[in-house]
């Protein structure tokens, strides 16, 4: 039964899946959403969240189906309401935003145009000009720089941090009853994220909207949340506030969760690099850069210039585990794709076992990769619907050739059972397999090769954190026997928290900082890493305030890029000499390298030479 205070009430709430045998999803699940407050749901991948949080807005499609309780909101039971009525109440005082807002509008359609239209189908005596005008309003509340300009362009011209904020004025733009955010902030790196996180307690504040909030991440719900719902195989085991939550944790299922939120600053171990003979370098990256050249959409015969990595050079040394991270667009997956040389850069060189690989023909290449291998995030892409896991794997051996058919059953198998597959699967198609599941094939296809260095680019991203802590073990495992060296390029700074011996920071196609695990997360030396560590969601107490470091908006253009330093306009530090003198990575007093003129005196006597 719903109060004053009350703005939805589940009761009982069941979800089947309907087919040969039905099976229950949800079970009676129960909650009440008071007004003005925003509510958590937290559990691991396959508790339910999801399809929680469409059941809420009715949006349900076979073969799930509704199939008992009731979803009261303003007295109308939203389980029952047929999809005409729903439609009604969607986008008007109903609002849903997804982990995908790329696929969420229409292409074909400036982002502006769109959202107003939506406005002026739910307020009909709403002028254009009128509608024009609040669009723009949101679009600046929710700090869309040159809105104007903005509320023209596409939504392939926006990056996925700006199509988020494009989502929330969407969501928000008819001042609904209550939202429903779906992992809005998994696919975002963490400085855009915590962003995403402020900026929606503001709105909530300032629109007094009810918000569901669905995460697999404790540490984000933890930003954001007044009360909690967590849930396990479809069933709430525990509800209470945010903060007694963490403080006095009822369930074991809870207890267990934040036992293993990664502690970023906690007394665990500090990643340690496999022991080898000596410091042997497997990779060498000395001033690589790459520059992309595309049409220039507003102008005639224009061509712009996309400066993806400048410059960058470091070494990785057998048996260690080196860390890349940094926001959206900063170079990562570029650097990834000319590390596993996918693509060659314009200038530098890649030495991989003292040959440079940057400029190697594709004979000599195809003979030198099974050394090295390239594991990307998306593990359902990745894997071709049509093969059997089992051929799937050993496809890398059969383009090596050279290998008896008998001999390459024998190794595919093998490493199945080496990565955590079940041998049952190897005649089996990928259908129906986890996201976990299929990373561990992933893994497999690469290491059937025995190579001794793998590039891992946003490989673990897509998973939660118990999959990534299962996958993190198996590294580790497969590490101490093979004594192989990992490249791990993240925009997850817990995951290279736990995992790297020295980590390099990127920002807009630079390393401005390259350091050993310690140096980076307890004493940082340039304002961008601080920056980074800042917006990590943690349940601890942070090191770096968001107040004093957090950004605000995205790097400049890699098209035009200012002069002096490139991080100035978001600096909290910045000092005169920053806005004419590009910084060099330089030497810090503790044995690292940092790109900022505040460290002295080593980075000074740089800047006068």
């Amino acid at each position: 039964m719903q109060t004053n205070r009350s703005v939805l009430n589940v009761s009982q709430l069941s979800v089947d899946i309907e087919g040969r045998e039905r099976r229950r999803i949800l079970n009676e699940i129960s909650f009440t959403l008071e007004a003005d407050t925003v509510l958590g749901i937290i559990g691991q991948s396959g508790s339910g969240k999801t399809v929680l949080s469409r059941a809420l807005v009715n949006w349900l499609r076979p073969p799930l189906r509704i199939s008992g309780g009731s979803i009261l909101f303003k007295g109308v039971d939203l389980a029952t309401v047929n999809e005409t009525a729903m439609q009604q109440l969607r986008g008007r005082e109903i609002a849903y935003i997804g982990s995908d807002p790329a696929n969420a509008l229409d292409p074909t359609l400036p982002i502006g145009r769109q959202i107003a239209e939506k406005l002026m189908s739910v307020e009909n005596d709403l002028a254009r000009d009128a509608a024009d005008r609040r669009v723009l309003q949101m679009l600046d509340a929710v700090r869309i720089p040159s809105s104007r300009q903005r509320f023209h362009e596409f939504p392939f011209q926006f990056s996925g941090g700006m199509m988020q904020r494009v989502m929330i004025v969407d969501a928000l733009i008819t001042n609904p009853a209550f939202l429903v955010a779906d992992n809005i902030t998994q696919p975002l790196d963490v400085t855009i994220a915590a962003q995403i996180l402020r900026l929606l307690k503001e709105l909530q504040r300032d629109f007094r909207t009810s918000t569901v909030f669905v995460s697999s991440a404790l540490g984000v719900v933890a930003e954001i949340a007044d009360r909690v719902i967590v849930l396990a195989h479809g069933e709430v085991v525990e509800q209470q506030g945010m903060h007694g939550l963490l403080d006095r944790p009822t369930h074991e299922y809870t207890r267990r969760l934040i036992s293993e939120m990664p502690k970023i600053w906690g007394e665990e171990p500090l990643p340690t690099a496999v022991e080898t003979p000596a410091s042997e370098t497997v990779l060498s990256v000395r001033d690589v850069s790459k520059t992309y050249s595309e049409r220039d959409r507003n102008r005639f015969f224009v061509w712009n210039h996309i400066q993806a990595v400048r410059g960058v050079s470091f070494d990785v040394f057998r048996g260690e585990n080196l860390g890349i991270i940094g926001e959206s667009g900063c170079g990562k997956s570029t650097l990834s794709r000319l590390l596993g040389r996918v693509e060659a850069p314009d200038t530098g060189q890649i030495e991989f076992l003292g040959k440079d690989i940057a400029h190697m023909g594709r004979r000599q290449l195809l003979g030198l990769r099974k050394k090295f291998q390239l594991l990307l995030q998306d593990p359902f892409n990745a894997i071709p619907p049509h093969l059997t896991i089992g051929r799937t794997i050993a496809e890398p051996l059969y383009i090596q050739g050279g290998t008896s058919s008998v001999e390459v059953e024998k190794r595919v198998r093998a490493t199945m059972i080496e990565v955590g597959l079940q041998e049952d699967l190897y005649d089996l198609l990928p259908v129906g397999l986890s996201a976990g599941q299929r990373q561990r094939v992933n893994i497999a296809r690469a290491m059937v090769l025995d190579p001794e260095l793998l590039i891992l680019d946003e490989t673990l991203s897509a998973l939660d954190q118990v999959e990534q802590a299962k996958l993190i073990e198996l590294f580790g495992d497969i590490q101490k026997r093979r004594g192989i060296t990992y490249i791990y390029i993240s925009h997850d700074l817990s995951l290279v928290r736990r995992v790297c011996n020295r980590i390099a920071v990127m920002y807009l196609g630079r390393v401005v900082e390259l350091a050993s695990n310690t140096d980076i997360f307890f004493n940082p030396q340039h304002p961008y890493t601080r920056a980074l560590l800042s917006a990590v969601p943690a349940i601890e107490e942070r090191r770096y305030l968001p107040e004093t470091y957090l950004m605000e908006g995205e790097p400049p253009s890699p098209i035009n890029i200012p002069a002096g330093c490139s991080f100035r306009s978001r600096c909290p530090l910045p000092i005169e000499i920053c806005a004419s003198v590009d910084p060099k990575l330089s030497a810090t007093p503790s044995d690292g390298y940092a790109a900022c003129h505040l460290i002295t005196p080593i980075a000074q006597s740089t800047i006068n030479s």
